[in-house]
């Protein structure tokens, strides 16, 4: 007997010493010069954190810097939900086998390709309260949906790609703050160190939101995310056959060709051979994804959301993949905004202009946009692009960039 649990030992220090040289091997490769705002934004102390984002946003880069600066490797590691030794071997065991030998930080990164992933958090949260667990997964996963509780136990962070200030830092190397959206409208910008705004901007516009901006093939690579997560990813969580991927495919192309509109949903499922529910369906799955936003009217009041006035892509990288030609411009600044903005302020549509927010009327066009939709609004703003300063109520549409991007937690 004692030999075979010597056996089972040494093995599982052998599968643990394999897992931890890909680890290493990882880390060694990691760059820490450049930390996203997420990096400062997430509780790192809790005890169990999950961090959720579309496919490209830099989920994966973010662990790893942040046990690269901030943990031993003597009591971590950092494991991918869908390594070929979690096909025969559970979380569970593994991460009792860890806690034994002196573990303390547990990293999983894509555990949404690990079934059972939620009964099984829920098991390592109860059974050891002294290993912390930091996961990562697809925005398209509901952390807290499910036979399995989490609700009490996981923070939840959604994570964006890269606002144009980070791309701006990125890139020359700064440290530029954020601002508030008052900030922002009472022209309290700058941009020391930044000598040609403008052109920078249009280089982020193009091919700067994902954190792989700069590697050679940008456009390619992003084309491949977006098939991966029309391939895979969505279908593995709805449980879809593999027919669908081709219908998500063409719907992708439908709505790139045309956003943004206001959607016809009868005549989109007649186009797309689906009945309207699947439709809905499959336009909420990738708008979780990642791929597009819909942007809804005010008429929801209290009660909720109102109707879907207009869809989006989610951001303008993916205009350019999708574009034979160059982008639609109108296009392009109102994806802009809609994209910045969201991701800390509720942004609606208006009556009369192009956006809503807070009880302020935005209007987006280029730098001869006049002031007659906004004329008779209360607080209302032009948007302008192709400008480097603003005035009064004009505001350069690339200072949206520079909004306070929000830890987008949620306790439930």
């Amino acid at each position: 007997m004692y030999s075979a649990i010597s056996y089972l030992c040494k093995k599982t220090l052998k599968i643990m010493e394999k897992l931890m040289q890909r680890f290493l091997a990882l880390l060694e490769g990691t760059d820490t010069n450049f930390l996203r705002d997420q990096h400062f934004l997430v509780n790192w102390n809790d005890r169990m954190t999950a961090i959720v984002g579309a496919r490209g946003v830099g989920k994966t880069t973010l662990l790893l810097q942040h046990i690269k600066l901030h943990l031993s490797t003597r009591d971590t590691i950092y494991v991918t939900a869908d390594d070929f030794y979690f096909t025969e071997h559970k979380l569970l065991d593994f991460a009792e086998e860890f806690h034994k030998m002196g573990g303390r930080h547990f990293f999983i990164d894509e555990i949404h390709k690990y079934p059972g992933w939620s009964k099984e958090l829920k098991l390592i949260y109860d059974y050891l309260p002294n290993l912390q667990v930091i996961f990562t997964g697809s925005s398209i996963l509901d952390i807290f949906k499910g036979s399995d509780d989490l609700s009490r136990r996981v923070l939840l962070y959604k994570m964006h790609g890269m606002s144009f200030r980070e791309y701006i830092n990125m890139k020359h190397h700064l440290s530029l703050p954020a601002y508030t959206l008052d900030q922002i409208l009472s022209h309290q910008v700058k941009t020391p160190g930044v000598e040609f705004p403008l052109a920078t901007f249009k280089e982020y516009v193009r091919s700067g939101y994902y954190p792989f901006s700069g590697q050679a093939s940008y456009m390619e690579r992003l084309l491949q995310t977006v098939n991966t997560t029309l391939e895979t990813d969505i279908p593995m969580f709805a449980k879809l056959n593999a027919n669908t991927a081709i219908k998500l495919k063409r719907l992708m192309l439908v709505l790139a060709q045309s956003v943004p509109f206001k959607p016809n949903y009868s005549k989109l499922a007649e186009i797309m051979d689906i009945d309207r529910q699947t439709l809905g369906d499959y336009i909420t799955y990738m708008e979780k994804a990642g791929l597009i936003k819909q942007l809804y009217d005010s008429t929801g009041g209290v009660r909720g959301l109102g109707k879907v006035a207009k869809l989006y892509l989610e951001n303008t990288n993916l205009a350019y993949a999708f574009s034979q030609d160059i982008p639609d411009i109108g296009n392009l600044r109102e994806t802009f905004f809609f994209n910045q903005v969201s991701q800390s302020h509720n942004v609606m549509a208006s009556a009369r202009a192009d956006f809503e927010i807070e009880g302020k009327t935005f209007e987006v066009g280029g730098r001869k946009k006049g002031n007659s939709q906004i004329e008779g609004l209360g607080e209302a703003y032009i948007v302008k692009d192709d400008i480097e300063y603003g005035f009064g109520h004009t505001i350069p549409l690339w200072h949206f960039g520079f909004i306070h991007s929000s830890a987008s937690s949620v306790i439930t």
